[in-house]
């Protein structure tokens, strides 16, 4: 890849809904290239952030992480630590601090943020009751809003500890779930697109089958928001006769993903819409190098630019 040598425009300059950058030139030729990658889980944000970061340039931010260590870290553990207590051997250990119990979250394992979300329903199944289930949701919502705010403060660490010239933002695929992609005054949305590119990785038909059948494998607990929750919860509990503590928690969590699948759709869009560029899963889980990726991105702003520019004509 051809070393940058341009920097890229100064923030002040920036309004809302304005790119950071405004061809495939100014991106590809950035000293500076940022980039914040949404979409569902299992579409690539983080095969595509783990190749950048791989490079040696990029600083790569996994809000998830962010959310699994800093924010919710200590309720994870405690999680742990309240099922440990449950076993005589290991709680008399615990208790006398001779043992230690921590959680080993990474980037490719987030398996200890998902089992604290846990799943409503059936106790015997695995189930935690709904009214738990919804005080852990409104815990993710605030530390899900707290990574995306840090995320300015992590470029700026990167830049100036570190010295990455890059960095990629590998958001969660709840960022549609805590914003709102169709207002213009949404703060957070704002202030993220004056330090980033918005990416959405947009699944195909195709991409979308493969993401319901690996989700019907293992079903992963998510974030849902509150009102869209409640909805399909209640909706559940009627459809099917059940009483909440008779729901079985992966035949919930497989009902209501697909719902949100399709909810998500337009959210996804909106921001890409209104803050960003869109990629295709399918070209982003074949990409192989940095180069290959970057390409993609610059092709992208520049259909981007070229559309806004045919509707501006037409008018």
């Amino acid at each position: 890849m051809p070393k940058p040598h341009a920097l890229i425009p100064d923030d002040s300059a920036i309004s809302a809904r304005d790119m950071i950058y405004k061809s495939a030139v100014e991106w590809g030729s950035a000293r500076n290239m940022r980039v914040l990658f949404f979409g569902m889980s299992g579409v690539g944000k983080t095969h595509i952030s783990s190749l950048l970061r791989a490079t040696g340039d990029w600083f790569h931010y996994s809000i998830d992480y962010r959310i699994g260590t800093h924010y919710m870290g200590e309720h994870i553990v405690d999680n742990f630590k309240c099922e440990a207590m449950r076993n005589a051997f290991l709680a008399k250990l615990l208790k006398s601090d001779s043992i230690y119990i921590a959680s080993n979250i990474t980037f490719g394992n987030l398996a200890p943020l998902s089992t604290y979300i846990g799943k409503p329903g059936n106790p015997d199944k695995g189930g935690i009751p709904y009214a738990e289930y919804v005080r852990r949701q409104r815990l993710h919502r605030s530390a899900e809003l707290n990574a995306l705010r840090d995320t300015s403060h992590f470029i700026d660490r990167a830049a100036r500890i570190y010295r990455y010239p890059h960095f990629v933002c590998d958001s969660s695929g709840s960022i549609c779930e805590v914003v709102d992609p169709e207002s213009d005054g949404d703060g957070l949305l704002e202030n993220l697109s004056r330090h980033l590119l918005f990416v959405w990785i947009r699944e195909g038909p195709h991409h979308t089958e493969k993401l319901q059948e690996r989700y019907r494998k293992n079903p992963k607990p998510m974030y849902y928001r509150e009102g869209f929750l409640e909805f399909h919860w209640r909706a559940y509990l009627e459809q099917n006769g059940v009483t909440e503590t008779e729901v079985d928690p992966d035949e919930f969590s497989c009902w209501i993903y697909g719902k949100a699948l399709d909810a998500r759709q337009s959210r996804y869009e909106a921001i890409a819409r209104n803050w960003g560029v869109i990629l295709n899963a399918a070209d982003v889980v074949g990409t192989e190098s940095e180069a290959e990726c970057c390409r993609l991105i610059g092709q992208a702003i520049d259909a981007r630019e070229n559309s806004l520019g045919a509707e501006a004509g037409g008018g």
